[in-house]
């Protein structure tokens, strides 16, 4: 493979919310050409060409003029794309979920491996100033509860908020914990879509550490809240308003009620982190960084996500045959 350039070509495909901020970041990005967008839909398309005076490209000839690509089509769609582009000899960043299935984000990893080239998965949450602020605070986890809620908006629903919304949390989660998943319980409904809507689940992993996961879009307020508690302290992390109380031995201001702990109130500069997402993107391909959220980690989630989905189909399952709810529509 040719040294790469001082300035990668990179191309958006899916014309969508998120492909439209890829777009627009990639045409101000100081180490990135935006080499043109691509969609089914070719208005779509043509409206963020007009806001970044790129073209609009069908998918062969955007590969053909790329070095890199960022897919932000819908995820069933990811593994057919991205395997298109790696096999083309074109670095990826494919948004979350990486794929639909394990076996297809097993297979985009062997392309990956196979050609020498870099697979990112686009969990956001890596990149932003909370992680960053979160990272390193505490000892090891025993139980985490996670909260994610907010009002329904159309967009997303083509997959269910467990792969829409949770599977940040789930990301983060199992990076904290960094153990195998044991078991998993889950409930959960549909409620304004053909997928699930709400979620909720309880996760227990191999290290004795348990999770309790919650995740809604179709709730009046939004609400991002975590708590982490460890044998050396307590942390609560409100992402909204973008601070965090730290409750351990040794650190902060003295609590007189818990001798020899102390207690730290933080609050972060929110940064851009799609901004730094795609700078990371450009390391790894340029400099040879390693991979922030490399393919390993995005099938982790991915696994995570698809065991809640199956817990919560048995949780179902179980519920029609006691009675409480009906079968499913034909």
């Amino acid at each position: 493979m040719p040294p790469p350039p001082d300035r990668l070509r990179i191309g958006v495909i899916g014309a969508g919310h998120f492909g439209r901020y890829h777009a627009l970041k990639l045409a101000a990005a100081p180490r990135a050409t935006l080499a043109g967008i691509c969609d089914q839909n070719p208005e779509r398309a043509q409206t963020i060409a007009w806001e970044t005076g790129a073209p609009v490209r069908d998918l062969p000839d955007l590969l053909a003029h790329s070095d890199a690509v960022v897919i932000a089509a819908p995820a069933a769609a990811h593994h057919a794309i991205a395997a298109q582009a790696l096999r083309a000899g074109r670095h990826v960043l494919v948004e979350k979920p990486i794929a639909a299935t394990l076996a297809e984000a097993d297979d985009l990893a062997r392309l990956a491996t196979q050609r020498n080239l870099v697979l990112q998965v686009g969990h956001l949450e890596r990149f932003s100033a909370a992680h960053g602020a979160l990272s390193g605070r505490m000892g090891a986890a025993l139980y985490i509860e996670a909260t994610r809620i907010a009002p329904f908006k159309p967009r997303g629903t083509d997959v269910s908020v467990i792969l829409d919304l949770m599977i940040h949390d789930l990301d983060l989660i199992l990076t904290l914990t960094d153990s195998p998943i044991e078991s998993v319980d889950a409930v959960g409904a549909a409620v304004a879509s053909a997928h699930e809507d709400i979620a909720n689940a309880r996760i227990r992993f191999a290290s004795g550490a348990v999770a309790t996961i919650t995740a809604s879009r179709v709730s009046a307020r939004t609400e991002r809240r975590m708590r982490i508690f460890a044998a050396d302290g307590y942390l609560a992390v409100d992402f909204a308003n973008r601070t965090m109380t730290v409750i351990r031995r040794g650190h902060g201001q003295a609590l007189p009620f818990i001798e020899g702990f102390g207690v730290e109130e933080i609050s972060w500069q929110d940064h851009d982190a799609l901004e730094a997402e795609h700078a990371a993107f450009v390391a790894s391909i340029l400099d040879g960084s390693p991979v922030a959220v490399d393919a390993a980690a995005g099938r982790r989630a991915l696994a995570a996500a698809l065991a809640i989905t199956d817990a919560m189909a048995a949780s179902r399952d179980r519920m029609r045959q006691a009675g409480l709810i009906g079968a499913p529509p034909p």
